[in-house]
């Protein structure tokens, strides 16, 4: 849904203002990067119209920001996001194959499964605590369960629920922990790797 206000308290140099909505309202903080026109820099009295998204900490942030009258460019995140689930739907459908061509125990798809909803629950009750300023799970956590399997349903999270996705050191940790997960994975699928997942879980030798 979009919005419409008017910039004010815009500091040029800092790249940040805020937006009084139209009609009134507690004022919305907008960044430069929101702006979806980079090569026209607002000077702190034109209209515009946003997209409202909440911050890490619940605080109300613009964002595909448009000076009033431009046309919107194409719904860029979107096709990133359908790519994304697209990928970790993929990735687990892929498990599953393995599974049922021997290339896998089927307790690793289903590891997978469990641990994807655990963590996308655990994505969506830390944006309900940062609305609410309660406590908070340490990213770190967040990133122990996207390296043990869970990131399909960490990365679906972060663009169904818009959490953590722009966050550049977050996001840069997330892809870390899934590389590392997906070299396990790897491993598991040479003959060494599926001897001794086997042996572990006692599916025989």
């Amino acid at each position: 849904m979009r919005y419409q206000g008017k910039i004010t308290n815009w500091k040029d140099d800092k790249g940040f203002g805020f937006i009084t909505p139209n009609g009134g309202g507690q004022q919305v903080f907008v960044h430069i990067k929101s702006f979806t026109n980079r090569q026209r820099r607002p000077v702190g009295v034109e209209t515009v119209t946003y997209e409202l998204r909440v911050d890490e900490k619940g605080r109300a942030q613009a964002e595909r920001v448009a000076f009033l009258g431009e046309r919107m460019p194409s719904n860029a995140p979107s096709v990133r996001n359908n790519i994304s689930l697209a990928f970790a739907a993929l990735f687990l459908a892929f498990l599953v194959g393995a599974a049922f061509t021997s290339k896998l125990p089927f307790a690793v798809p289903v590891f997978y499964l469990g641990a994807s909803v655990v963590a996308f629950f655990a994505y969506a009750l830390d944006k309900l605590a940062a609305k609410n300023d309660q406590w908070r799970t340490q990213e770190s956590t967040l990133h122990l369960f996207s390296l043990i399997g869970g990131w399909p349903g960490a990365l679906a999270a972060q663009r169904l629920l818009r959490h953590k996705s722009k966050k550049a050191s977050f996001q840069f940790g997330f892809w870390v922990t899934v590389m590392f997960n997906c070299g396990a994975l790897g491993w598991l699928l040479t003959s060494s790797g599926a001897k001794g997942i086997r042996s572990i879980i006692g599916a025989g030798p």
